[in-house]
């Protein structure tokens, strides 16, 4: 194979040693006459190279039936696209006659083949002649948006893996040890246990696999003793799924905080584990738990890598004028007092959820989720992010729940302590442990013994239950206003799920909003695990679900990607060896070509003033005035050519100069931003959409984002060296045929970093993939 390979143009000027180790880690497959090869729809993990044999890329229309598109010979490659999109299968790949393929993950073709120039620039030749031909094509690209929604798993909640894996997902309690073992290559090997009353002397052991279903009670004894147990049943020969716990190749950990530092999974180290201990006081009664539950993980698996996922993280980039309380800015910075929000891993994997079940991009939808169970939050998500949430600095503020008070005025307090004179602990206990539903009602934290005492009359009972749902849907209609419109209205969670009664009260009276319940569905609505069920009424403008929760399967699936991150950080060494040039990015302006015959006159043709770095734009003479509820911001220039929808890019200070507040956005996401006024010299317009902050991106070719294994969409960290380095989180990765390599930041980020234009910044790590 070695002497095959080493001929194609494809690897000619590949070295020995690389193609050896390509060939080492990549996988032959042979298939016969009719075999499908790839199917339309499914996710593209491959560069596949035909040995022998010839095949064909085929799609099924629904009028002619299946269309032969073109031939695969002996030596042709295919899956390409997936390398810099992550986009799936357009087509079928289809065995004409025997054949045999070899299939090269990303990971090997980064490691061993982006260094090498001809094999580089074939295969961008190849992608850019495709992402041309699809730009102007719309059957091609309504073939593509056809196989997105086929995607049979496109946020990676089946847990597949390039090579198989198993892991194990930990959620350390004060006396509970909770734990889910997952094998990414079998499934049905999949299993899952709680050990409960951990110090007690009823101690018991609940164990759930296809081999067995089991309740063991263990003598009394601590943490140490429960991991004891929990190895010796996942080895035990009758009903374990390993032989040995060294099979076990990765843990991942609920860690409840994470501050203002962690914003992402983390591979643990000893230092990091310092860092999460140090985090205690933010968490007193679940961080030192998680490290106590890494330090026992660690002693059992020492030779394995451990990641720590933080229920905070999801929330981490809200903006500042949503995170942050009312008190002098001060405490802010001295002592991080800000609102970090919780049930983050809930929140974004209904989300994800939702939009796997809706088949639409998730970085399209507005959200609003509802985790309510004994703890219980709201959460806004738009374009992807979580943009404000109930929960605070802790747990307690936000909707009441089954013994917190949620949001009260905090003078109240002082009155507590002062008129009342109650001490801070029994303030404490007051408002986390004695308040919400247990004590409005007098009757308990279960709701569903709240439900059934309402239904006898208890008005109590009934007053708990008015004031839950009151909260949740107070929230509800305060976050669709922030967002500026909701898709998407979502029930999760031991209540969310259960309670027939809380969905329909929250949504009564909604109607204005978009949101209309089906009530039979409701009423019928049982979704089991991994299922979602729609409640909304046909005519409902927005979509309400019920989506059940599975935080330890989201645990899981970032241990995956955390991993898989750092192994293609470690593999790509030359991210190194070449810099970004960045590029300071002043506001400015694009426009349809309608927009400018209403500023600029009939007929009018933008004229070219200058070129910029990004081949075929360019800054033009003309100039617009955009005129805001507040201000103006004078002379913006027009950039062209022009687009499809006008759009106006402004910095962060001149938003407040102008009186609007403008989203963080990629270029050309304008669903939900405000509209502004344009005037020109011939006439104005005013917008119904378009301002945004551009978020901080990187332009590559095809050539680019092969060479640093990179996909459109990536975000990554961006190391910048000089008199104050830093590094920029969040850097957007956007490939495009026509795409120079160049990093733009807008004026107020540069200014604030002392950046200009000419210096250079290195890849520091990949921070997430769509």
């Amino acid at each position: 194979m070695k002497e095959y390979l080493s001929s194609l143009p494809l690897f000619k000027e590949v070295p020995p040693e690389h193609l050896n180790n390509l060939i080492k880690e990549s996988k032959e497959e042979s298939f016969e006459p009719g075999d499908v090869i790839i199917e339309f729809g499914h996710p593209g993990r491959y560069l596949g190279i035909i040995l022998e044999g010839y095949a064909e890329a085929v799609v099924d229309d629904p009028t002619k039936g299946r269309i032969r598109l073109n031939w695969l010979d002996r030596g042709d490659f295919f899956g390409e696209m997936a390398l810099i999109t992550g986009e799936p299968s357009s087509v079928h790949v289809v065995a004409h006659e025997h054949t045999r393929i070899l299939f090269v993950s990303q990971e090997s073709f980064t490691a061993h083949l982006a260094t090498n120039p001809a094999t580089i620039r074939l295969i961008a030749e190849t992608i850019t002649t495709r992402l041309k031909h699809r730009e102007f094509n719309e059957d091609v690209q309504d073939r593509l948006d056809s196989a997105w929604r086929k995607h049979p798993d496109p946020y990676g909640f089946a847990l597949q893996t390039t090579e198989p894996i198993k892991l194990l997902v930990i959620n350390c309690g004060s006396s509970s040890l909770k734990y889910n073992f997952f094998d990414t290559e079998d499934p049905s090997n999949n299993a899952r246990g709680l050990i409960e009353r951990i110090g007690e002397e009823d101690t018991r052991h609940l164990y759930v696999s296809e081999k067995a279903e089991t309740s063991l009670d263990l003598e009394k004894g601590d943490h140490a003793s429960a991991f004891k147990s929990m190895v010796e049943t996942l080895t035990n020969p009758k009903k374990g799924v390993v032989k040995d716990v060294n099979e076990i190749r990765a843990v991942g950990h609920r860690v409840v905080h994470g501050g203002n530092k962690y914003n992402q999974p983390t591979v643990i180290t000893e230092e990091i584990l310092e860092e999460i201990s140090g985090l205690s006081h933010l968490a007193p009664l679940h961080n030192p738990l998680n490290v106590m539950g890494i330090r026992e993980s660690m002693k059992i698996l020492p030779e394995t890598r451990q990641v720590a996922v933080f229920d905070t993280a999801f929330h981490y980039k809200i903006p500042m004028f949503a995170h942050l309380y009312g008190l002098p800015y001060e405490y802010y910075q001295k002592y991080g007092i800000r609102r970090f929000g919780f049930h983050g891993l809930s929140h974004n994997f209904v989300a994800l959820k939702a939009a796997e079940f809706l088949k639409k991009p998730f970085s399209n939808l507005k959200f609003i989720t509802c985790h309510l169970g004994n703890g219980a939050s709201v959460c806004a998500i738009d374009h992807g992010r979580s943009v404000d949430t109930s929960m605070g600095l802790t747990p307690t503020e936000g909707l009441i729940m089954g013994t917190r008070c949620g949001d009260m005025d905090p003078s109240a307090i002082l009155y507590l302590q002062r008129d009342i004179g109650l001490s801070a602990e029994e303030v404490d206990d007051l408002i986390n442990r004695q308040s919400g539903l247990k004590g409005i009602s007098g009757i308990s934290n279960d709701l569903r013994e709240i439900e059934a005492a309402a239904s006898q009359g208890d008005r109590r009972a009934l007053l708990a239950k008015q004031l839950f749902c009151y909260r949740i849907k107070k929230y509800i209609g305060s976050y669709a206003a922030a967002m500026g419109g909701l898709d998407v209205l979502i029930f999760t969670g031991g209540i969310g799920e259960g309670s027939t009664g809380v969905r329909a009260r929250v949504c009564q009276g909604l109607n204005n909003m978009g949101i209309m319940l089906d009530e039979i569905r409701n009423q019928s609505a049982a979704p089991k695990s991994g299922e979602v069920v729609e409640i909304s009424d046909e005519d409902s403008l927005v979509k309400v679900l019920i989506v059940p929760t599975d935080e330890e399967r989201m645990i899981a699936r970032e241990t995956i990607r955390t991993l898989g991150f750092r192994d293609l950080a470690e593999g790509v060494k030359h991210w190194k060896e070449r810099h970004i040039p960045i590029e300071v990015s002043a506001h400015h302006v694009h426009l349809s070509g309608e927009d400018t015959e209403i500023l600029f006159g009939k007929g009018y043709e933008l004229t070219f003033r200058s070129e910029l770095s990004q081949p075929g734009q360019f800054a033009c003479n003309e100039t617009v005035n955009i005129k805001g509820p507040k201000g103006n911001v004078d002379r913006v220039r027009v950039l062209g050519p022009f687009r499809k929808e006008s759009q106006v890019e402004v910095s962060i200070s001149e938003e407040f100069k102008l009186g609007v507040d403008a989203p963080i956005r990629p270029s050309g996401e304008l669903k939900g931003t405000p509209g502004i006024t344009l005037e020109g010299p011939k006439g104005k317009i005013t917008l119904p959409k378009g301002v945004i902050c551009s978020l901080r991106h990187i332009h590559m070719s095809p050539e680019d984002a092969l060479f640093f294994g990179l996909r459109d969409k990536d975000m990554v960290r961006i190391r910048v060296e000089g008199e104050r380095s830093l590094i920029f989180g969040d850097v957007l990765v956007r490939v495009n045929a026509n795409f120079k390599l160049a990093m733009h930041l807008d004026t107020d980020e540069a200014n604030a970093a002392e950046i200009r234009t000419g210096m250079v910044g290195f890849i520091d790590g990949l921070h997430d993939r769509k």
